[in-house]
């Protein structure tokens, strides 16, 4: 097996061009002097609470200057935090062609794929299908590419797809090169504006007609005889037993595609295809998809034991069947490559309503974010759509940790056939769910355990270890994903990240001094910002409810329009809205877009970080809680059509949404209350800037409003969250108007 210090040395042998550039973002400087004045108006701002708490009045006075304090430190913060990745922005171009020129194929690295899925009815089996196929048919030598599925639910559905797909691929793949495809996934291209001829036309049904016997097995739970074919794949079923659950099961390995043998219809190799069902036992700590991970680390080390690992969600497909030629780019260049521990691409949605409503786009999470650490240390990992080099999962550059059996080295050699009776002992072995018992998996090698956000926290620690990675952001997207088009679905899959975040926080690993002690100061501060992002929940929920309960008893906290103090807010709020719009916009966003992320990140305060951080309390008081859960994949036809027309759904009830209704309440009865003083000519100098807020969070509200009034159609508000968030915002009001007047 080719290493990678092979396809350095064919690549340097001599004289080329580069293979990459890199340029640092024209504004890094404007941003740098933009921190420091918007610095100083944050230091006068903190001035002037701590001088208003130290003479306060009353004890509700005290009370309401000391809410806005620990808010505006709280956004302080996160503001500060956030500047990390505005210091050094760079972006970067490959050039796969030109290595194409220089590296022989026979020097390519080996490459490991895993696709991870856990539920067949909340991931389709078909959309694993589809991800599976769009790697199988990349541009590489097909000898070198091994596709590994984790299915973490145990589903013989998932298995019978990759089946249908192993066939469907011995002509997919010659269809692909014969045609010069690049939208490889096959519901992408044939849902995309193809050229329509008899050949299309053929492989066009074999698809549909693959699809429609998945989902009818999908439809009766189970795999029926007249479906299976040949007496391997009635063997391999037969491991489904009655007491066979996904929660409680053997581990399940099967070779349904075999590099070194399986051809397609031209003759031609495939990769292989290899499914894992790792082994489940209720009495055994599984630690979700970071153990998923692990497990086919494991597997794959055992069967093929490339030196290069993709991993991809299983709804994440390609998009371009050269990413792996731009990846070998960056780790074909011997500057870099010794430290080099992965290639992040960013996550890029197909399916997006025009405005983005629910901001799952994630702009800054995916693109502008990761270009900031690159200029530093490298980005985040993401979960999906990141190139690993396998030595960099057991320890860092200069110490590696050795595995416990020498087959799961990274530098080990495998010299017997996938399916030799040997390979697949070892391999169902390491798939066992007591394997890492007493090992190191987990902790020091492989995927990080210790947080639900495995993709961030395991990135984290390889930096903290030495590595450095790199961003690599093509103006083709490299991978396509699902989103989520309802409301919960978003908060939900947001909420589990809030939890996550927050286990590592209160770690040992802790960004603000793990982090800044090992990589630095301003990645420190980077990581840091993403593991407090549930803080957020703590000043929008303050000012979204303060300032509007105290314009209802006509009380001023802020400074009136005449004095000083009010431009410094004006500037804040100006300066933070201006600078994040116009990045936004920079990184190829529209206003309406932007308008849907900051309304996203306010829902999300008062939603998903709120509820994610009191799970997060609630489990650690011994408090039983509803435990992790998946995104659902599945797209429900009225839903989709309500997503499309850009309207909120809130079909599905949620004590999220209580919330979001008291608030949405309060601030209307707030605007009311401040633009009859305003009409009557009454204190509306004093009360200017809260009734801006309580205007701001109404305009921001105008879903919720539509949802609770105006819409008859499954997505409205369901009036039982009405009615008791009406409830709660009465209570509210009552107890603070008490409060005030005691």
């Amino acid at each position: 097996m080719e290493s990678l210090r092979d396809c350095n040395t064919s690549s340097s042998t001599t004289s080329t061009p580069a293979f990459h550039t890199l340029r640092q973002a024209r504004r890094a400087t404007l941003n740098r002097v933009f921190a420091a004045v918007y610095s100083c108006a944050i230091l006068a701002l903190l001035y002037h609470h701590a001088h208003k708490l130290i003479h306060s009045t009353s004890l509700a006075s005290f009370f309401i200057s000391l809410s806005l304090f620990i808010s505006d430190i709280f956004l302080a913060f996160m503001w500060v935090t956030r500047q990390s990745f505005r210091m050094n922005q760079v972006y970067r171009s490959e050039f796969p062609e030109k290595l194409k020129e220089v590296v022989n194929e026979s020097d390519f690295p080996a490459l490991d794929v895993f696709i991870c899925t856990a539920d067949p009815y909340k991931e389709p089996p078909m959309s694993v299908v589809n991800t599976a196929l769009s790697v199988i048919a990349y541009e590489y030598p097909a000898e070198k590419v091994s596709v590994y599925i984790s299915d973490d639910g145990g589903s013989q559905m998932t298995l019978f797809a990759l089946m249908e797909a192993a066939k469907f691929a011995s002509h997919w793949l010659p269809f692909c090169r014969k045609n010069n495809i690049v939208d490889r996934s096959p519901d992408a291209y044939f849902a995309s504006n193809h050229t329509p001829c008899s050949e299309t036309e053929k492989i066009k049904i074999m698809y549909e007609t693959m699809k429609i016997k998945v989902d009818n097995v999908l439809e009766r739970g189970k795999v029926d005889d007249d479906y299976i074919i040949g007496e391997e794949e009635r063997t391999a079923f037969t491991k489904w037993t009655n007491g066979f659950t996904r929660q409680d099961h053997s581990p399940v390995i099967q070779v349904l595609l075999d590099n070194s043998k399986d051809k397609d219809i031209s003759g031609h190799l495939m990769p292989s295809l290899i499914y894992v069902s790792r082994e489940k036992s209720r009495t055994s700590p599984h630690h979700f998809k970071a153990g998923a991970l692990n497990a086919l680390v494991r597997v794959s080390a055992i069967m093929t034991n490339a030196p290069v690992i993709l991993t991809l969600d299983c709804d994440m497909y390609s998009n371009d069947p050269q990413t792996p030629i731009r990846v070998l780019c960056y780790l074909s260049d011997p500057k870099i490559q010794s430290t080099l521990g992965y290639i992040q691409f960013p996550q890029k949605f197909h399916g997006l309503n025009e405005n983005d409503i629910y901001a799952c786009e994630y702009k800054y999470l995916f693109i502008a974010n990761p270009a900031g650490m690159d200029g530093l240390s490298g980005p985040n990992y993401v979960g999906s759509g990141c190139f690993f080099r396998r030595r960099a999962l057991f320890g860092g550059p200069l110490t590696m940790i050795s595995p416990e059996i020498p087959e799961l080295n990274p530098h080990h050699v495998v010299d017997k056939h996938i399916q030799s009776q040997p390979i697949l002992e070892l391999a169902h072995k390491v798939a066992g769910c007591n394997y890492e018992n007493n090992t190191s998996w987990g902790y020091k090698i492989g995927f990080k355990y210790g947080s639900l956000v495995e993709d961030y926290f395991t990135g984290y620690r390889l930096q903290c270890e030495g590595w450095k990675a790199l961003f690599c952001n093509p103006k083709r997207p490299a991978f396509l994903g699902d989103v989520p088009i309802s409301l919960v679905d978003g908060l939900n899959q947001c909420k589990r990240w809030a939890i996550g975040l927050l286990e590592v926080v209160f770690s040992k690993y802790n960004p603000m001094i793990f982090g800044t002690r090992n990589i630095g100061l301003l990645m420190g501060l980077a990581y840091a910002h993403y593991s407090f992002w549930p803080s957020w929940s703590i000043p929008t929920t303050i000012y979204a409810f303060i300032p509007q309960l105290a314009l209802l008893n006509g009380v001023s906290i802020f400074p009136k329009v005449s004095e000083p103090w009010f431009f410094l807010y004006g500037f804040l709020f100006l300066g933070a809205y201006g600078q994040h719009l116009l990045e936004f916009v920079l990184e190829g966003g529209t206003i309406q877009r932007w308008w849907s992320d900051q309304r996203m990140w306010m829902i999300r305060g008062l939603s998903c970080f709120l509820f994610g951080s009191l799970e997060y309390l609630f489990k650690h008081l011994g408090i039983p809680t509803t435990g992790f859960n998946l995104t659902s994949k599945v797209v429900d036809d009225e839903q989709s059509k309500r997503y499309e027309q850009g309207y909120f759904d809130f079909g599905v009830p949620s004590p999220m949404f209580v919330p979001l209704v008291m608030a949405a309440i309060i601030n209307l009865a707030a605007l009311v209350r401040g633009l009859t003083e305003a009409f009557m000519g009454r204190k509306l100098e004093e009360l200017f800037v809260q009734v801006f807020i309580a205007g701001f969070v109404v305009v921001n509200s105008a879903a919720i409003y539509e949802a609770m009034v105006l819409r008859s159609d499954k997505g409205r508000m369901p009036i039982k969250t009405t009615s008791f968030s009406i409830f709660l915002a009465l209570a509210l009001y009552v107890l603070f108007s008490l409060t005030l007047r005691n």
